[in-house]
């Protein structure tokens, strides 16, 4: 069966992600007048570079303090062993894309209907990166995908 995504629809998301490393991996890619909601993010750590090496779960998006077109915003710095597992279960919403571009801060309704809107072109992602290029983690991303349009 197909699964419809007209607008009004609103879909359970997941994706998994095999050998995770310092490259950025997309776990969801904004698109226009969607809102996403993170249910819940797993990452094992199958192999490390080195123990002082890092699993980042970050944002990029407007930044509504300053204004500022897509900006990475750190959620989760984790420092993990081999064979460890993290469960990320807080829930987060996010627009799909930016709004139309204002001088932050956001400081009243306008700029406040400005990022509802998602008036711009530039999509809004999460991902995921590792500190090197040798590190190993398993990712799966959940989440509900509203779609407004």
């Amino acid at each position: 069966m197909a699964i419809a995504r007209g607008p009004g629809t609103e879909i359970l998301r997941s994706s998994l992600f095999e050998d995770c490393d310092d490259t950025e991996t997309k776990l969801i890619f904004g698109v226009q007048h969607h809102i996403y909601t993170v249910l819940c993010i797993t990452a094992f750590c199958d192999t490390l570079n080195a123990v002082t090496d890092f699993f980042v779960i970050r944002f990029r998006g407007y930044d509504a303090m300053a204004g500022t077109t897509a900006q990475d915003n750190t959620l989760l710095k984790l420092n993990m062993v081999v064979n460890d597992a993290f469960v990320w279960g807080t829930k987060f919403s996010f627009n799909g894309h930016e709004p139309t571009d204002f001088a932050g801060p956001l400081d009243d309704a306008a700029k406040q209907d400005a990022i509802a809107d998602q008036g711009s072109s530039v999509a809004q992602f999460l991902f995921v990166t590792a500190t090197a290029a040798a590190d190993v983690f398993e990712v799966s991303c959940s989440y509900i995908d509203q779609n407004n349009a």
